[in-house]
């Protein structure tokens, strides 16, 4: 296993993180025995950064992942990064209460790690400080029941920039692939996130798995070109390590096949590593996935911000994954914006109202409007949107 500080003068954390959101489910509930013999697994081939959330499997994922840690006597051994639910959050007491309650749940008296969950723009973060949350900070670093603090985004480039800028962060958390260089914070915003010194943790290097079992055929042929036989997820991770300005990659393991893989491939990609002809391949795939697309749009956000609230280019990518992949991942994303479900503004295409602005500035000159709605009739499913609905009322309740 290789390790990168994270944050300045910090420990050597482990370049890849355990996510602890899609844990191993057995009727319904984690199973516990197998999520404790992976993760000890992990643990002894080097794994020591463990990643959680307040809505993690109904909150579940905490409580495991402390019981683990204790059960094992791990916990100055083991780094674990917890994340406030900012979306949650309405009164300044509700941070309290959350911290608390997370400090309960994993049967600890300080957290490594702790991130703002989910900004996606400054007004998300203002918010947040308008609540005493910069008050909050300072006292529970003082009182070390917070070593480093952070923050995860889900939202366009520009915001980013904002809210990393806007305050003393230690490190952030951003959604980082191939397919992803720049999409939300992007490549720009890792540069920029690297030349202020606050280290980067990326989620979702394989797209939700994406990347790895459901990649095109074309895309398994064109990997298959290499002298060494690699898998698409090995080609993705792999892709990502290469940059320098990552500190840590989170994967969601819950299969022995891909957790020895990913340590595996955590143990022998060193930054600036891959070859010429590795990156020419991976720009070839790339290549092929914009052949697959619906929409050729390259997220350069040129037509944004939208007047009435429309995310154009996270609508777009949302509607090429489905043709990318398949399933039901990308409506159930596209919905969850859509309605506003955790607290997010909605950004759904059936907010449009045909101005046309934003086909003024499209360098791609893409009939915006008229893909906007084929988007939304492609993505948009009633028996889901009513789920995900009944899940945001039961996660407002629960909290």
């Amino acid at each position: 296993m290789q390790y990168r500080k994270l944050v300045k003068a910090g420990a050597d954390v482990s370049v890849l993180g355990y996510g602890c959101m899609r844990l191993p489910v057995k009727s319904g509930r984690i199973d516990e025995e197998l999520t404790e013999r992976q993760m000890l697994y992990a643990f002894e081939q080097g794994v020591n950064y463990f990643d959680t959330a307040y809505p993690y499997h109904g909150g579940k994922s905490e409580v495991v992942l402390g019981k683990i840690i204790r059960k094992n006597n791990l916990r100055d051994k083991v780094y674990i990064a917890d994340k406030l639910p900012a979306f949650l959050v309405n009164k300044a007491e509700q941070i309290e209460k959350y911290f608390d309650t997370q400090l309960e749940r994993l049967d600890t008296d300080y957290i490594d790690y702790y991130l703002m969950h989910m900004l996606d723009s400054m007004k998300s973060w203002e918010q947040l400080k308008s609540l005493g949350i910069l008050t909050f900070i300072e006292e529970k670093k003082k009182k070390g029941q917070i070593r480093h603090i952070g923050f995860s985004f889900h939202g366009r480039p520009e915001a980013f920039i904002k809210i990393l800028e806007d305050y003393n962060w230690e490190f952030c958390q951003i959604q980082f692939n191939y397919l992803d260089e720049y999409n939300q914070a992007g490549l720009a915003g890792l540069k920029r996130a690297n030349e202020l010194g606050i280290g980067v943790v990326v989620m979702e290097p394989l797209r939700g798995g994406n990347l790895a079992a459901k990649a095109p055929d074309k895309v398994k042929l064109k990997f298959s070109e290499y002298n060494e036989k690699r898998t698409p997820a090995h080609w993705a991770l792999r892709w990502i390590w290469n940059h320098e300005e990552v500190g840590v990659v989170l994967s969601g393991m819950n299969v022995d096949e891909h957790i020895r893989e990913n340590i595996e491939v955590a143990s022998e990609t060193t930054a600036g590593s891959m070859s010429d002809r590795e990156i020419e391949i991976v720009d070839d795939v790339k290549a092929i996935y914009r052949d697959l697309m619906k929409v050729p749009c390259t997220g350069c956000n040129y037509c944004m911000p939208c007047p009435f609230g429309v995310d154009i280019p996270g609508t777009f990518m949302d509607y090429n994954d489905k043709f990318f992949f398949g399933g039901r991942q990308s409506q159930i994303q596209y919905i969850g914006k859509s309605i506003g479900a955790l607290g997010m503004k909605k950004s759904g295409a059936d907010l449009c109202t045909d101005c046309g602005k934003c086909e003024k500035h499209c360098p791609q000159t893409i009939e915006i409007r008229k893909e906007l709605k084929l988007a939304h009739k492609e993505l948009d499913s009633w028996p889901i949107r009513t789920a995900i609905k009944v899940a945001n009322r039961f996660v407002g309740r629960r909290a």
